[in-house]
This record gives structure tokens, sequence and C-alpha cells, in this order.
């Protein structure tokens, strides 16, 4: 079971991707955790990947793909994955369906949590987090008891620079410029699945269990 996850920043698709994890006995694999772990690790791919960041520059698609195909070729994946922030444009998904077909693999299904964009400029602009203790909360979704201050530490919340609605709009452009044409790729490979991601969050699993099976 190899499991895409697509959606817009803050459509959630992180969380379901971790509960796709536990329920399926399967690695919920983030590039950003892979690209972390070979740094830590000073791997061959690691060092390579240094060099372009202590430059300041991203990581080229071909060494994240390597790194990617490493991570996927371990044990642990042998049942499956939940591919989770990759691919994020046309050129990553085809290097990586190219580098499945020399492996013999391919992957199974894309699933898309769909969540229009003003949800997602209310769900993240209504976020709040603790500085000091690293708490974060949101304003409907999850209170706390005195607003404005950590239930855990007591020190004031903050909205941060991420979650304010003109930096939220600026990703979401980016992601409908870059990574929305995902849908239609996978769609045009049948393997697109998509939820209702502005049900609550239990209701979203539900629905992707449903798509996957039991």
């Amino acid at each position: 079971m190899k499991i895409i996850m697509l959606g817009a920043p803050g459509a959630g698709k992180g969380t379901q991707a971790k509960r796709i994890a536990a329920k399926y006995g399967i690695p919920h694999i983030s590039t950003g955790d892979i690209l972390r772990a070979n740094v830590k690790g000073d791997t061959e791919l690691g060092k390579k990947a240094k060099t372009f960041m202590d430059q300041g520059l991203l990581v080229p698609d071909e060494l994240v793909i390597d790194m990617l195909m490493d991570r996927i070729g371990q044990d642990d994946c042998k049942n499956g994955y939940v591919l989770d922030g990759f691919p994020r444009t046309i050129p990553q998904a085809e290097s990586l369906d190219a580098a499945l077909a020399k492996a013999g693999e391919k992957m199974d299904m894309a699933i898309d949590v769909d969540v229009p964009d003003e949800n997602i400029i209310t769900r993240m602009g209504g976020r709040r987090a603790c500085v000091n203790c690293g708490a974060t909360y949101h304003v409907v979704f999850n209170p706390t008891k005195t607003e404005g201050i950590c239930d855990a530490c007591g020190e004031k919340l903050i909205l941060r620079d991420d979650d304010k609605p003109e930096t939220v709009q600026k990703r979401l452009n980016v992601y409908h410029e870059q990574t929305q044409p995902l849908i239609a790729y996978y769609s045009k490979a049948g393997i697109l699945k998509s939820v209702d991601g502005t049900m609550e969050m239990d209701r979203v699993f539900d629905a992707i269990v449903r798509i996957i099976g039991e």
C-alpha cells in the first residue's frame, strides 16, 4: 500500500498521513525528516545535501529522490508507506515515477484532502502558539481556558507570522501554481482519490479508511 498525500498547506494532510501510518502499520515518510536523518547520520547523500543547504540552496530533486528511494528500500517499507510533502511539482512526480518504475514499483493511490482556500485561511489564522513551551491552540477548535494565555505554562500566546492571512495566501498561491496540477496528473494516472477535508478530523479519517479499505 503505497500512498501519496496531497492537499494545500493547512488542509490537514500531515495529520491524516500519521493516522494512516498508525492504523495500517506502515511508515509515514516526510522528505524533511529523511533529509534531516541523512545529514545527522553523515551519510553520503547527507553530505551532498549539506553542501547545498550550507549555501542556502534547495536540495536538488534528484538528490531528494535518491534519499527517498534509499528510505523506501528499507525493511519497514515492505508493506507500503505514506508519502507526505513530496512530490510537490509535476517534474518531481515524473522523476519519482521513473525511479519507482526502475525499481519495479509504483504508487497505489494519491489521496487529496480537499479544503477551499477560505477555510484554510480561517483555520490557520485562528492558530495560536506559545513561544515559551511550544504548545499550540486554536481560537475556535482548541481554545485556551483563558483567552490568549497558555494552559500549560501561563505565558502569552502569539499569532505566528506563518499563520497570518497574507502569509497563508502567499503559500496557497504557490500551492495552486506548483502543486495543485498534481491532482490532474494522478487523476490521469487513475490513482487519485479525494476526500472532503472541511469535515471534522475523525470524519475525514473515516472517509480515507473507506477509500483504502479496512
